[in-house]
Formats: structure tokens, sequence, C-alpha cells
């Protein structure tokens, strides 16, 4: 009967200590409900983007990546952004997709622009660039490196 009381114990920890680390990890990953505003971007290529991916300004979390899809007309990747409801964009501000290292993740950058009209929610940031592959670039380069050179 000792046994069985020591096991419980042990297991109502267990489970204690699991509950404060999910606690922890949902309070400190920022993946709380959107609360802001929604806002479009369409671009060529998004590689490597993933939902949930961070929207940044001047290296600063302003939003999240909520949602991709495809336009079935134009065949873009058009990528729904929830922005922070405190920040006020411009409408021509632009967007483009970024990476935070060679090993890190994807993420938008977003630069604002000059005009005094905002954006508001259902908006479309009309100036994008998309994602770069950079496994085709490091081909052009080590191709492009062994072909100039022995021209005699």
């Amino acid at each position: 009967m000792q046994s069985n009381l020591v096991e419980t114990l042990i297991g109502t920890v267990v489970v204690a200590v699991a509950a404060v680390f999910l606690f922890y990890g949902y309070t400190s990953s920022g993946m709380r409900s959107a609360t802001g505003y929604n806002v479009e971007a369409a671009f060529s290529s998004v590689d490597g983007l993933a939902t949930g991916a961070d929207v940044r300004l001047s290296g600063i979390k302003i939003g999240t990546v909520v949602k991709q899809s495809l336009d079935p007309e134009t065949y873009q990747a058009i990528v729904t952004l929830d922005i922070a409801p405190h920040v006020k964009l411009p409408e021509d501000s632009s967007a483009k997709i970024t990476s935070e290292g060679l090993l890190g993740g994807s993420y938008i950058s977003v630069t604002p622009g000059g005009s005094e009209e905002l954006l508001t929610d259902g908006s479309e940031i009309m100036f994008t660039q998309g994602s770069i592959d950079l496994m085709s670039l490091i081909g052009q380069a080590v191709f492009s490196a062994s072909d100039g050179g022995d021209s005699k």
C-alpha cells in the first residue's frame, strides 16, 4: 500500500512539472491568438516560410504569418499577415522574405513607406520580394568559378 502512495505522488509531481513547462513554452513562444489586423502580400516564392513565422520591422517582431495560399489566376503565393494593432504601417510599405542565416528559419521583413494613408484590415502590401533560393546561388557561384580562367 505504501508503494502505491509513493508512485501516485511521483506521478503527480511529473504531471505538475510538465504543466509548468507547457505554460512557460506557450507564454514565451508568442503563439497566442491573433489580435491585430490582417494584411495580405503576394510573393513569387515563399520557400522556407512557415505559417507562424515572424513578421519583423527593424528586427522587432510586429506580427505573425497566419495563412498561406496559392492564387489560381496568377500562381503567386498569397501570405496573410497578422500585424499588432499598435503598429500602423503606411500603405506603400514593402515586404520581403529573409533568412535568419544559413541554418536559421525565414521571416518577413517589412520596410515602412512614406505614405500618409495606412494599411487597414484586409489591405494588401503591394511591394514584395520573394525568398531567394540559396542552393541555386551557391551552384551558380561554383559553376561560374570553374568556367572562367582558361580560355587560351
